[in-house]
C-alpha cells in the first residue's frame, strides 16, 4: 500500500507471508528436481574414456580415428568450393551481356517502384493541397489577410532567399501593407557577415535579426520540464533550445499595433521560401509547438494563423514556388528540384560543390583531396560508415545526408554581402521611406545589437564561403504554374564524362554559368587523342586512396643533400 508523501509503495510484507513463499518455492523446486530424475535429464553424461593402454592393436585404432576425421574435413572443404563455384557461376550469368530485349526487362523490374512508393505517389496526386497551384492560393491568400508581411532570410544566403515578385506584389497591394526582413539561422553566419547583411538590408526595408528555437515539443512535455526547472533552479540554455531575438521582434510589433491604434489585433504573415524557418519562427515565439516544422520541404501546406499575444496574430503560409528559369545552384541550394523528383540527388550535389571552395569542404567534412563530386562522396560515405554490402560507399544516402545538412539547420556557410548595394527596378525611395514610417528604427537598431551579443557565432576560418547566384524568382499566380514531370537521372556517359571534367577545376571557388559553357566551349572542353584514359568506372578506384597515402610520406634523402 503506498502512504502519502511517498514516491513508491513499500515492498515490505508481513513474516509469515514471507516464509509462506519460502517454503512453495523450496516445494516446487523439489518437484522439479524428482521429475528430472526420472526422465534422466539431470544425470551427467560420461565422459569418453578412450582406447584404455592394454588395449592391443591401439595404434591402428587411432591412426583409422585420425583418417577419417580427415577425410570428413576434406569432404567439408569439397562441398564448400562448390557452393562457391555456383555462386560464381550465377553471378557471371547474372552480368553477362544479353539481348537488347532481355536488358530492357531487366531495367524495368529494376524501375519498378515498391507497392509502398506508388500508395504514396497515388496519395500524393490525389491530394489536390500537394499541387503547387494551391500554394500559389494560399500565399495570396495570406497576402491579401495581413497587415504586415515578414519575409523570412536564411542568414547563410539572404540575396537568394529574397523573392523579387513577392515584394513586388506585396508593395502593389491595396490596404498600406508593411513589409519586414527577418534574418533567421544567425547563428550559423559568422558575426561580421551577419552585421553586414543587416546594414545592406535596412536600406530598404527594417530588418530583425533572429535565431529560432529548433527543439520545442509539445505543451504538457514542456510543463513537466518547467516544473522540473523550477525545482532544480536549472535553465536549458543549449543551442536548439535557445531562441534569441524574440523580445525584439514582439516589441516591435507590439509597438506598430498600439501606434496605428487599429481595433483587434495586427495580422503578421511569414511569407519566404521552404526551409528558411517560418513554422519554427512561430513555435519560438508561441512557447510550444504550434505548427509543424521539419527538414523536409512542403510540411506546411495550408493557411494557419496562430494567437502569439494580445494584439499580434500571426500567419503561417506555404513556400514560395521557385521559377523552373532560376540557375542550377539556386535551386540546388533549397534540393527544390529533388523534392519535385526533376533532378537526381548527385546531381544537386555535384551543383553545390561547384560553387564552394574545395578545401573549406575537405576541412568542413574532414575528407582528403577528391577529384570530382563521387570521389567526395565516396569518402563522405565512408567517413559516416554509409557502407553497402561488401564495403561499397552508398553514394546516395552520402549525397541525401549531404543536402540535409546544407538546407537544413546544420552547416555553417555563408555568402558575401555587396559592398555598393543599389535598389531592385521595383523600389524608390519614396517607397522605401514610406515604408520605414511607424516603425521605431533606433529601438529596432539597439535591439539588433543586444540580439548579436547573446548569440554565440561561429568562427570565419570554419565557415564555408559560397557564392551566391542572386535572387530567386518566383511564382505567385496560378496561371503561371506549370506542374513538372518528373525526369531522368544522368546516364552512365555522364557520370563517367565528370571524371574528365573535373580535372579542369580549380582548387579556389568555381563558377559556373551559362554564359561561360555556351560562348567558349572550346577552350574548356580542349581535343586530347586517347580520352579513354581519363575515364573512371563507379566505384571509384583503389588507386586514388594509395595516392593520397603516398603523397604525406617523408623522403629522407633530403636530410643528406
Amino acid at each position: 500500500m503506498k502512504r502519502p508523501g511517498l514516491k513508491k509503495a513499500s515492498k515490505r510484507v508481513s513474516c509469515s507471508k514471507r516464509y509462506k513463499i519460502q517454503k512453495k518455492v523450496r516445494e516446487h523446486n523439489r518437484k522439479l528436481k524428482k521429475d528430472a530424475k526420472k526422465k534422466g535429464v539431470g544425470k551427467k553424461v560420461k565422459r569418453d574414456i578412450g582406447v584404455p593402454n592394454k588395449a592391443p592393436f591401439k595404434e591402428d585404432i587411432l591412426r583409422e580415428a585420425e583418417q577419417r576425421r580427415l577425410k570428413l574435413e576434406e569432404e567439408k572443404e569439397e562441398k564448400k568450393l562448390a557452393k562457391q563455384q555456383q555462386r560464381a557461376q550465377k553471378r557471371k550469368k547474372e552480368n553477362a551481356p544479353s539481348s537488347d530485349g532481355d536488358t530492357k526487362v531487366k531495367k524495368a523490374r529494376k524501375e519498378l517502384p515498391s507497392q509502398e512508393d506508388l500508395v504514396k505517389q497515388m496519395v500524393q496526386q490525389s491530394d489536390p493541397r500537394n499541387s503547387k497551384k494551391h500554394f500559389c492560393s494560399e500565399l495570396n491568400k495570406v497576402i491579401d489577410a495581413s497587415d504586415v508581411i515578414i519575409e523570412v532570410l536564411d542568414a547563410r544566403d539572404p540575396l537568394g532567399c529574397r523573392c523579387p515578385q513577392l515584394e513586388e506584389a506585396v508593395l502593389k497591394r491595396s490596404g498600406n501593407k508593411k513589409l519586414l526582413f527577418l534574418l533567421n539561422k544567425i547563428d550559423l553566419v559568422p558575426k561580421e557577415n551577419v552585421e553586414k547583411w543587416l546594414q545592406c538590408l535596412q536600406l530598404e526595408f527594417p530588418a530583425v535579426a533572429f535565431k529560432a528555437s529548433t527543439q520545442l515539443q509539445d505543451k504538457t512535455v514542456q510543463e513537466k520540464k518547467a516544473r522540473f526547472a523550477t525545482l532544480n533552479g536549472v535553465v536549458d540554455q543549449t543551442k536548439g533550445v535557445a531562441c534569441y531575438g524574440s523580445g525584439c521582434l514582439l516589441q516591435l510589433l507590439g509597438d506598430f499595433a498600439n501606434g496605428t491604434g487599429r481595433e483587434g489585433s495586427v495580422k503578421v504573415g511569414l511569407v519566404g521560401f521552404p526551409n528558411v524557418g517560418k513554422s519554427s519562427l512561430i513555435n519560438s515565439l508561441k512557447g510550444m509547438r504550434a505548427c509543424n516544422a521539419g527538414v523536409q520541404r512542403g510540411i506546411t501546406r495550408c493557411f494557419q494563423d496562430v494567437h502569439i499575444s494580445k494584439n499580434v496574430k500571426m500567419i503561417d503560409s506555404p513556400g514560395v514556388v521557385a521559377a523552373q528559369s532560376n540557375p542550377k545552384a539556386a535551386m540546388a541550394l533549397r534540393s527544390l528540384q529533388v523534392e519535385d523528383k526533376q533532378e537526381t540527388v548527385l546531381e544537386a550535389v555535384r551543383t553545390l560543390l561547384k560553387q564552394c571552395n574545395k578545401q573549406q569542404v575537405m576541412l568542413q567534412y574532414n575528407v582528403p583531396d577528391f577529384r570530382n563530386s563521387l570521389e567526395f562522396l565516396s569518402f563522405f560515405a565512408k567517413k559516416r560508415g554509409f557502407l553497402q554490402k561488401g564495403g561499397v560507399p552508398n553514394t546516395e544516402l552520402a549525397a541525401s545526408t549531404f543536402l540535409s545538412d546544407w538546407t537544413g539547420a546544420k552547416l555553417s556557410y555563408h555568402c558575401k554581402a555587396p559592398e555598393k548595394p543599389n535598389l531592385p527596378p521595383y523600389l524608390s525611395e519614396d517607397i522605401v521611406t514610406e515604408m520605414q514610417k511607424g516603425w521605431d528604427l533606433d529601438k529596432l537598431r539597439k535591439s539588433n545589437e543586444e540580439t548579436l551579443r547573446s548569440v554565440k557565432f561561429p568562427n570565419q576560418a570554419s565557415s564555408i564561403v559560397l557564392l551566391s547566384k542572386g535572387p530567386t524568382a518566383g511564382v505567385l499566380s496560378d496561371s503561371d504554374v506549370v506542374e513538372d514531370k518528373p525526369a531522368q537521372g544522368p546516364t552512365e556517359e555522364e557520370e563517367e564524362m565528370e571524371g574528365s571534367c573535373a580535372n579542369q577545376e580549380d582548387d579556389g571557388v568555381e563558377e559556373v554559368s551559362d554564359a561561360d559553357e555556351t560562348d567558349e566551349p572550346q577552350i574548356k572542353t580542349p581535343v586530347t587523342k586517347e580520352p579513354a584514359k581519363v575515364r573512371f568506372q563507379v566505384p571509384v578506384p583503389v588507386n586514388i586512396l594509395s595516392s593520397v597515402q603516398t603523397d604525406d610520406a617523408y623522403d629522407f634523402n633530403t636530410d643528406f643533400k
